[in-house]
């Protein structure tokens, strides 16, 4: 399976997902509270982890708590998020003018990493940073795959299994996914992607012209001619597989076939 990338989120998405003005997340971008990455056209890029400390900024300065600790407990705070979702069984909020956080039975201090004892899951504040991870759509992170294919192609395989798990059968994500793990050179993991796709949405012409092609890279001629064929039998005016399958076909030593195939490519190309 492609290797996991994090996820990230533009100004507009942290806007809606935390309910937070744009002028006060830019101002807590300004204290230093997060740092973003650059995306396209140097737009903010934000963490799950930065999601969490930008809500937990929030709360901080609603309890005024002064800049200087709010700095420090989430700068501490960070150390102790993981990268990406989820953060299951994990509480933070303020007690007092601490910055407490709970995970199973265990709680800390933020800002110090002090263990806290006695109190139960009762003694801590309502969490302040309480963020459900979002709902992956799968056109929208079909499209970002897409526009990520360029210039950052492992990124770009992670979104189109976004895109897949969100919609199983997303078939373009799929053939996507396939060929862009052809062009890496992961060619089993190709072939694994073609049979997901063909189980969870059927043949489809696109599909099968591409997993030819793999099969053909492969050096298994036979598959590829199955593959090829099963193409042409859902769209005949497929020019590439005919040229193709003539090649394979005079690989062969049929030559009738690859005839065949040959003159249907130059009828289509005319």
């Amino acid at each position: 399976m492609p290797e996991q990338v994090t996820q990230s989120y533009g100004l507009e998405e942290v806007e809606r997902l935390l309910r937070l003005p744009r002028a006060t997340i830019r101002a807590f971008v300004d204290a230093g509270f997060v740092k973003p990455a650059r995306g396209a056209r140097n737009a903010l890029r934000f963490s799950f982890q930065d999601l969490v400390v930008l809500r937990t900024a929030q709360a901080l300065a609603e309890a005024k708590l002064s800049k200087a600790r709010i700095t420090r407990s989430l700068r501490e705070l960070k150390k102790q998020l993981p990268e990406s979702m989820p953060l299951k069984g994990l509480a933070i909020g303020v007690e007092g003018d601490r910055l407490v956080v709970k995970q199973g039975g265990t709680r800390w201090q933020a800002d110090s990493g002090q263990y806290l004892l006695g109190l139960d899951a009762a003694g801590l504040a309502a969490p302040v940073a309480t963020i459900a991870p979002p709902a992956v759509d799968a056109d929208d992170a079909f499209n970002t795959a897409a526009s990520l294919e360029a210039t950052d192609a492992e990124a770009a395989i992670h979104a189109y299994g976004q895109a897949i798990k969100a919609d199983a059968c997303h078939l373009d994500a799929r053939i996507n996914l396939g060929r862009l793990l052809h062009e890496r050179g992961r060619h089993r993991e190709a072939e694994r992607a073609y049979r997901d796709a063909l189980d969870a949405c059927g043949a489809d012409a696109t599909l099968l012209f591409n997993f030819g092609v793999l099969l053909d890279d492969m050096g298994r001629i036979a598959d590829a001619i199955a593959a090829y064929e099963g193409a042409l039998a859902l769209d005949a005016s497929m020019a590439d597989c005919h040229y193709n399958l003539a090649l394979l076909y005079e690989k062969r030593r049929q030559p009738r076939d690859a005839l065949r195939h040959m003159s249907r490519y130059k009828t289509l190309t005319r």
